[in-house]
């Protein structure tokens, strides 16, 4: 296991977890674990909104995890694992992080509470709890169209001045909160882009990476835009952008993530689109589209 704080940085990874005939399907998990290590990905986010992870028992989340781990240590690459933990009760949140401390990972990414919409007093209480209570790093995670409340930059700034507050996913859906909060961290204060449609405007904005779903396609594209961007060839990253921009509106046409379920299954590196209630499989209309996509790209590719 590395260091969180000199890790987050880079393209990361919000994994799916594939479910078939209702169970987590080990299986699928240990291909997709293999394949995206062999890619230009710097860490992964297990068991989030991404991965369902609400709809994930304990027993299964500690399995995804162990299971990643082993695909790792067989592929002899190791990269960061946060776990994903949300939840509107403090008290047991904490309790979550007492039940997942010994677990092989680096850190929590950890959403605002969710429909209580606290104060941003609260908030601070919340996150500061729970920071002093972790064995391991917290990365928070700002997203208040799903959570109803927006953590204010005072408020992130108060936070990031705690030892064990590494960073942010930021998706706040709104630059200027951004831009001011990148310029005013303290050193060492992670900020990574949410927001798949915003990448490449986050990254010249001085983001340090992307928390990015869509990267589970063309991932050496998007890694690739971060790498130029570092370099300053900003026509080059732009160019590479522009490659993969669309999908960040396709794959997110319908509820998240059942289209990147859809595409995955398409391409062979899961063995079935499932997801869970209440979320549900993309519709025909959006299959139809994905389709075409996969074999234009394919087409492109040969």
């Amino acid at each position: 296991m590395t260091g969180l704080r000199d890790h987050l940085h880079g393209l990361w990874l919000p994994l799916v977890t594939p479910f078939r005939d209702g169970r987590l399907d080990e299986t699928s998990l240990r291909r997709l674990t293999r394949h995206y290590c062999g890619q230009a990905v710097d860490g992964f986010i297990l068991g989030a909104t991404s991965g369902e992870g609400m709809t994930l028992r304990e027993a299964e989340l500690e399995r995804l995890v162990a299971v990643v781990r082993e695909e790792m240590a067989a592929g002899g690459r190791t990269l960061p694992v946060s776990l994903g933990l949300s939840g509107a009760d403090t008290s047991r949140l904490k309790e979550r992080l007492d039940e997942t401390a010994d677990w092989p990972i680096d850190g929590y990414l950890i959403a605002s509470p969710y429909y209580v919409r606290p104060s941003q007093r609260g908030l601070l209480a919340h996150f500061e709890a729970l920071a002093d209570h972790a064995a391991w790093p917290l990365a928070l995670y700002n997203i208040p169209y799903r959570c109803a409340v927006n953590i204010s930059n005072q408020t992130m700034l108060r936070l990031a001045a705690h030892s064990n507050i590494v960073g942010l996913k930021d998706c706040g859906a709104s630059r200027e909160q951004s831009i001011a909060l990148l310029r005013d961290r303290p050193k060492g204060f992670r900020v990574l882009t949410g927001e798949d449609a915003n990448y490449f405007e986050a990254l010249g904005d001085g983001a340090d990476g992307g928390i990015v779903l869509s990267a589970h396609v063309e991932t050496a594209t998007f890694a690739a835009v971060h790498a130029e961007l570092k370099r300053g060839n900003l026509d080059a990253a732009q160019a590479r952008w522009q490659d993969v921009a669309e999908l960040t509106r396709l794959l997110f046409a319908e509820p998240s993530p059942a289209p990147a379920k859809y595409w995955l299954w398409r391409c062979g590196l899961i063995d079935s689109p499932e997801v869970r209630l209440p979320m549900v499989e993309v519709s025909s209309e959006l299959a139809a589209t994905i389709d075409r996509e996969i074999e234009r790209r394919t087409r492109v590719a040969a």
